[in-house]
């Protein structure tokens, strides 16, 4: 595992670098803001998320393990180890959980950077026969840890970007009757009984109200801007702000846990399906994801929020070139009156065509 430390050490981030590179903890003093639906031994046997997971290269599920994507035929393996199956069989959560296959390039106390090469490992090209690298970057200041993920292309085709996150979610201290949820959705995707996609979404609006009994597994096409998730109560606000680029959305809450997911996406649920999910062309073209959580604690009330560190930036931008796009999702939260402590967790993915910055 490594350990994160910020300089005031009022925050601290564990990591698994030989687990899927998993963020495993994350700690305000001393106060644990992540939850575990599965212990760590059952993430890396079974894949099912937990902590902070990367889902990639794809997030959510695949209707079939045959399909097409970006023009080339890929049947996958069932009974390969890291491909995982939800109850109807489909392939769910992409194929790198577990992997212990993240070089760690930089570790120090307050930053750490690893990379996965797809190309390398024969598990994971046999599932997705794209050349590309995978490079993650979790940096930690006193009030945040950015996480930055960078895809990119090392062969001569392109390579489709549907990559997402889990982050589990929970208010220390106090039972989720007492959590209110705010959700700041327009549409809401009309799934079938396997929970895909039918192609319809209809118009929603979901005020902000307890947790509670209710239970949420459900996926979203339209975000209110700026999409700020956010979970409050006791005192603590801590929220998850979508940028452009994560397009969807997927909440999840099931009965009676003590979590709750706002799970950003770069393309809907079974996205290779799908005529809205991007492709990085081939070349010196990036895609990048990044997020972060940053909290801090203060005698007076806080009024703003706090934002994204370490190059995760908490606005669009755009870059030269015709492809060039930047996706700023990312999650803020922070204590509201009488106490005040701010957790913000920027999250960002972007592609981009070649521009003296890629150089």
């Amino acid at each position: 595992m490594a350990e994160l430390r910020s300089a005031a050490g009022r925050l601290e981030a564990t990591f698994v670098p030989g687990a899927g590179m998993l963020g495993w903890s994350l700690r305000h003093d001393a106060e644990e803001l992540i939850g575990h639906p599965v212990s760590l031994k059952a993430y890396v046997k079974t894949g099912e998320p937990t902590g902070v997971a990367l889902l990639h290269p794809w997030a959510n599920r695949l209707a079939a393990p045959e399909h097409e994507i970006a023009g080339r035929r890929v049947r996958l393996d069932l009974a390969a180890p890291n491909v995982h199956t939800d109850e109807h069989g489909m392939p769910i959560h992409g194929l790198v959980a577990g992997s212990p296959r993240w070089e760690v390039l930089e570790e120090t106390a307050v930053r750490l950077a690893a990379r996965l090469d797809f190309a390398a490992a024969p598990e994971l090209r046999a599932g997705f026969p794209f050349a590309h690298t995978l490079e993650l970057v979790a940096a930690l200041a006193d009030d945040a840890l950015a996480i930055e993920t960078t895809l990119r292309p090392t062969g001569e085709e392109p390579v489709p970007v549907a990559f997402g996150f889990h982050p589990y979610l929970r208010l220390p201290g106090l039972d989720r009757r007492d959590w209110i949820v705010e959700l700041p959705v327009t549409r809401r995707m009309v799934l079938d009984d396997r929970m895909l996609p039918t192609g319809e979404s209809k118009p929603v609006r979901i005020p902000p109200a307890p947790l509670g009994d209710r239970t949420f597994d459900d996926a979203f096409d339209g975000l209110a801007g700026p999409a700020e998730f956010a979970l409050r109560g006791g005192g603590r606000r801590v929220a998850v702000r979508f940028g452009e680029g994560y397009r969807f959305a997927q909440v999840y809450a099931p009965p009676g846990a003590g979590f709750i997911s706002f799970e950003p996406m770069t393309a809907p649920i079974n996205p290779f399906a799908s005529d809205r999910t991007h492709v990085a062309p081939p070349g010196r073209r990036t895609a990048r994801g990044s997020r972060s959580q940053s909290p801090r604690r203060s005698g007076h009330p806080e009024s703003g929020h706090s934002t994204a560190r370490a190059g995760a930036p908490s606005a669009p931008s755009t870059r030269s070139g015709r492809h060039a796009r930047r996706y700023a999702p990312g999650s803020t939260a922070r204590r509201s009156r009488p106490s005040t402590t701010a957790t913000s967790w920027p999250s960002s993915a972007r592609w981009a065509s070649p521009s003296p910055i890629d150089r």
